[in-house]
């Protein structure tokens, strides 16, 4: 596998005054583990298609002007474990996590039970890491699709519909050996539309439902993007904020906030903290420190200066202030980052 640094970095552009004063926020992105951690000594992936298609009259129905209940419809969905694999394949590739992600061309099953999971045998598993010199086999053994049509009214001729789909997926990781437990991965979501429903592509061009068909397309495009991190460490943007105050050294913490120079800051937000005597200041200088030292990537004295300043806003403000609340949130994701980062560390060294 390949090493990636762990960083948290700033958005150009993306420090903004808040609407509540004496504070601003940032956005930032933190890099998170995978879900499945393979083994260091796996370099190539096995992308396998172990689904039956669903037939087209199954889990499908529309609601027409008019009518009081909805009926049964068809929608072709035979190539979804085909795009699902593809698409998967595609975005591991992507990540450029792996040395190569391959797909395997030909489907493995061949029966009629679509609703039914047959997880690949050892000696089928054995078999694909011959053939194709795999490390690790990734099998799409479930994929079922439902699909909800209402029409809702018609304006100058154009009928104006909703349409929701959903999607059941299950992926297992075949590790380089069979020892213990195969890892199973299950996804479940949706996606909704709303707009006219037009042939032509010409009125109201921007407000259009795509046809069942393709929307399940597009959704099951959108569940093989997110099964992407079931395999590969990955980015999530997440909002930050620090506290301002009329302090010289406030101020000049927040300059050096501003330029992303994390040091500068945390010694000016410390000067203060040390010569405050009000606790709801100095509960907001620690929380600050506490930031900073997260974008050090110093995860363990940023969980001590948000627990310091925790217990001085317990102290200092009501049970329902919202200082307590922002406390409170920002320890808890401290202390999940904390507990993930040795999952991260054994994924990236």
């Amino acid at each position: 596998m390949k090493y990636y640094k762990i960083v948290v970095f700033l958005f150009f552009g993306t420090l903004l005054l808040t609407g509540c004063a004496g504070m601003k926020t940032l956005t930032i992105q933190t890099q998170e583990p995978a879900q499945v951690t393979l083994p260091k000594e796996t370099r190539t992936l096995l992308i396998v298609n172990n689904v039956v298609a669903q037939p087209q009259d199954v889990g499908h129905t529309k609601k027409s002007l008019g009518r009081s209940a909805p009926e049964k419809v068809s929608v072709t969905t035979d190539s979804l474990g085909i795009i699902f694999t593809e698409a998967l394949t595609q975005f591991l590739n992507e990540e450029d996590f792996f040395d190569a992600v391959m797909l395997y061309e030909k489907p493995l099953r061949s029966d009629n039970e679509y609703w039914k999971e047959e997880p690949i045998a050892p000696e089928k598993m054995q078999q694909l890491k011959r053939e194709t010199g795999a490390d690790a086999v990734v099998s799409l053994d479930k994929l079922l699709v439902s699909s909800d049509w209402k029409d809702l009214f018609i304006q100058e001729g154009y009928p104006y519909a909703t349409l929701s789909g959903k999607i059941s997926t299950t992926m297992r990781v075949y590790m380089p050996t069979m020892d213990g437990k195969i890892p199973t991965v299950q996804f479940i979501d949706s996606l909704y539309w709303e707009g006219f429903d037009i042939s032509d592509g010409m009125a109201y061009a921007e407000f259009i439902v795509p046809h069942a068909e393709h929307a399940l397309k597009d959704l099951t495009i959108y569940a093989a993007d997110k099964m992407t991190y079931v395999l590969t460490p990955h980015w999530i943007t997440q909002e930050r904020w620090y506290y301002t105050l009329q302090s010289s050294l406030m101020r000049e913490g927040a300059a050096f906030a501003e330029q992303t120079k994390w040091q500068e800051a945390i010694g000016k937000w410390e000067e203060f903290y040390n010569d405050s005597k009000n606790k709801v200041d100095k509960a907001k200088a620690a929380s600050n420190i506490a930031l900073g030292y997260e974008m050090l990537d110093d995860m363990q004295t940023a969980l001590t200066w948000i627990t310091v300043a925790q217990q001085l806003f317990n102290e200092s403000t009501t049970s329902n202030s919202m200082e307590r609340k922002r406390a409170s949130i920002y320890k808890t994701e401290i202390e999940r980052r904390l507990d993930t980062s040795n999952k991260l560390n054994m994924q990236i060294d």
